[in-house]
């Protein structure tokens, strides 16, 4: 019964989200957002978001099973070598997950600026040895990365793998309205 509830609302919250929301990230990133995203908590960012280095920006919608986030990659290309770094960041995809099945890749330019672009789903396998972790976390995701000189940009938005069918076209206009200065 909760299940059912979680897909009605969601599917009400992405009927409404075709006004997507202009998001101001910090002086030189913006983006449109889903109506209801907000700011995710510290406490949220820890969980779902384990890095070494804090966000620029993270949002989650209100259930909190949808999620977009901005971070700034440990990896510089100093050359900003778009083909090259693509490889790599294609390599690094496969090592986070368990299993990855690509949907889509490329180089795309969006508002004059060129992007590494990956679309897939992915496993991670349950940690059978934590309580309540027999169930593989199931993902959708739509990753970009901004290669410049000094530093690369990761834009992520993901979803439950079972509600990519409402998302997938929402992720992508979320990515296409992404300003970079």
């Amino acid at each position: 019964m909760n299940k059912l509830l979680i897909l009605l609302l969601s599917l009400v919250m992405v009927s409404s989200t075709s006004k997507l929301v202009k998001t101001k990230i910090n002086d030189e990133i913006t983006v449109s957002l889903p109506p209801g995203f907000f700011a995710m908590s510290a406490e949220d960012i820890a969980q779902r978001l384990p890095s070494v280095r804090a966000p620029l920006g993270a949002y989650t919608n209100e259930d909190r099973v949808v999620d977009f986030s901005v971070n700034i990659s440990a990896t510089q290309w100093p050359d900003a070598n778009q083909e090259i770094a693509a490889k790599f960041f294609k390599a690094g995809l496969y090592n986070l997950f368990d299993k990855v099945d690509l949907i889509s890749e490329g180089i795309h330019e969006i508002h004059k600026k060129k992007y590494i672009c990956f679309e897939f789903e992915s496993r991670i396998n349950a940690n059978r040895r934590v309580e309540g972790g027999s169930e593989p976390l199931l993902k959708y995701t739509r990753i970009q990365y901004l290669v410049e000189e000094g530093r690369t940009l990761v834009f992520s938005f993901s979803c439950p793998r079972g509600m990519r069918e409402d998302w997938e076209k929402v992720s992508d206009e979320v990515m296409k309205s992404i300003r970079v200065k």
